[in-house]
């Protein structure tokens, strides 16, 4: 059966395949890592090297197995698959091989049978695949006494577990636990929610359940109400660091639930919890300024000098600040009614100074730099700045001055941010008069990339509509850039003619006539 191996009939791209394998390298006996060349070789290379020498330059399969049998002593290891790999180069090197008696090969293959014990994996596994591609056959002694050796190295697998039918939270649970959970139907979370029984509902269970939603950006209603149902009817069991967690997916998905008791179910913990654990009320009081619903109380207590002051020594005191910043910010533009206490200035911090670490970790799929090429060639670099933070500290996509008549400006020329807190009507009409002098207005141009939206793709996440809707408070005039806008543009020039539409159509002027 071996002689048909050496036959004209031998397949051309198994012995192709031998042919392009790189040479093995020598190595010693022992716990076996491939030992290197001795630096040299030539006349002076000891018996093993010179033993492989003589395999690479064998001058036919008969002489290759000589070499084998006559230097017991100098065998090694990676002997063998040099011999099976010259092997492969002589009978691929003639169209039609001599025939060899089959005991020879036998012999070939008893000697690696024999030997194959002291390889190491490395060599038998190069060794299964020589044996492979010259066509041993898969139920031969060699391929299984290779094979066995093969696994015999392998780690052992630790049994399955059998487990019980899962049901309800359990099964969610275990879901939720596994770390291919978005490959797979979102029904399939939903069918285990509506199958769980209450008690099989617990905390950790939704916890979970809240983080993946928010990790991947899944706007799932009844999964979302499923959590606000919880979260009001456990009230009394839950603390504040876990509120904090299920209340997460709501604001970065910018969704507010139905469901009715909601706001007065966190308004309660916050007023029982608050005080016990500082960064956990900060954090839920985030994701309700996301969803515009501030609860007057916890502010009163959050911009207290107590509360500050009690922060003001923890180790999370910076990122507090930062959050009570924003929390300012949100009071200045979006409660002109509120009288409370309110985040000192020296207490103040910038919100986002730089990009966020969504987009830092995009940037490669990002559309800015494209942007900004096609800015630079269509208004100039002076006219536009890039990545620029505006006060009270958000990170502005690209910003243009313009001036009452509608012509792009020099930034350089000009004061690229307009004054926080802004100026209030209540100023009067003299104040109102004084921006005469300033006529310029501020137009930013806002990226809205694919990871800026929940998955759906409709519906930006909180932070970025927390963003845009402060900009526009603030009186930034916004142009957003949809994805899917930039996505259908093909090339530089037709991303130029996208933005210069768009800016003509906010009726913006450059170049000799714009000024």
């Amino acid at each position: 059966m071996l002689r048909v191996l050496l036959s004209a009939q031998a397949s051309a791209a198994r012995l192709s395949g031998l042919l392009l394998l790189p040479p093995v390298q020598p190595c010693c006996l022992g716990p076996s890592k491939w030992g290197d060349r001795p630096p040299g070789g030539g006349l002076h290379a000891g018996p093993v090297q010179g033993l492989q020498r003589l395999l690479e330059q064998a001058r036919s399969p008969g002489e290759l197995l000589r070499w084998l049998g006559q230097n017991p002593t100098k065998v090694r290891a990676h002997h063998y698959p040099v011999a099976l790999r010259r092997l492969g180069q002589l009978l691929g090197s003639q169209p039609r091989p001599p025939p060899v008696e089959q005991a020879t090969l036998q012999d070939l293959s008893q000697l690696i049978i024999r030997n194959c014990p002291s390889f190491d994996p490395h060599t038998v596994h190069v060794c299964l695949h020589l044996a492979v591609l010259l066509g041993f056959p898969s139920d031969g002694p060699l391929m299984c006494a290779l094979e066995q050796e093969r696994r015999f190295r392998l780690p052992p697998k630790p049994p399955p577990t059998l487990q019980p039918d899962l049901c309800g939270g359990q099964r969610l649970e275990a879901a939720l636990s596994c770390p291919r959970l978005l490959r797979r139907p979102r029904q399939h979370l939903i069918r285990s929610l509506a199958e769980a029984r209450p008690e099989e509902l617990t905390p950790n269970v939704m916890v979970l359940l809240a983080q993946h939603l928010a990790r991947h950006r899944l706007r799932e209603p009844q999964l979302l109400e499923a959590i606000a149902h919880f979260l009001v009817v456990q009230e009394a069991q839950l603390s504040s660091k876990v509120v904090q967690k299920l209340v997460l997916p709501f604001g970065r998905l910018n969704y507010l639930p139905l469901e009715q008791q909601f706001m007065p179910c966190l308004e309660r913990i916050l007023a029982r919890e608050a005080g016990v654990a500082p960064l956990a009320t900060v954090n839920i009081l985030m994701s309700l300024c996301q969803l515009r619903c501030l609860p007057l109380r916890a502010l009163h207590f959050v911009f207290s000098p107590s509360f500050i002051n009690h922060i003001s020594g923890t180790p999370h005191a910076l990122i507090v600040r930062r959050y009570l910043s924003l929390l300012d910010t949100a009071v200045e533009l979006e409660l002109p009614g509120y009288r409370g206490p309110r985040l000192p200035r020296r207490q103040q911090v910038p919100i986002f100074p730089q990009p966020l670490i969504t987009d830092r970790a995009r940037c490669k799929y990002s559309h800015k730099d494209i942007v900004a090429e096609g800015l630079r060639q269509l208004l100039g670099e002076e006219k536009y700045r890039q990545d620029l933070t505006v006060p009270p500290g958000y990170c502005t996509d690209f910003l243009l001055c313009v001036s009452s008549s509608g012509a792009v400006l020099p930034v350089r020329t000009q004061d690229p941010f307009l004054p926080y807190p802004p100026r209030s009507c209540a100023q009067g009409h003299a104040a109102s008069q004084s921006t005469t002098h300033d006529p310029a207005q501020r137009v930013v141009l806002m990226l809205r990339e694919r990871w800026h939206f929940c998955r759906d793709g409709r519906v930006l996440l909180g932070s970025r509509a927390l963003r845009e809707r402060h900009l526009g408070l603030l009186g930034y005039q916004l142009l957003p850039l949809p994805f899917e806008e930039l996505e259908s543009q093909r090339g530089l020039p037709q991303l130029k003619s996208y933005l210069r539409q768009k800016l003509q159509a906010l009726g913006l002027r450059w170049g000799p006539e714009g000024g």
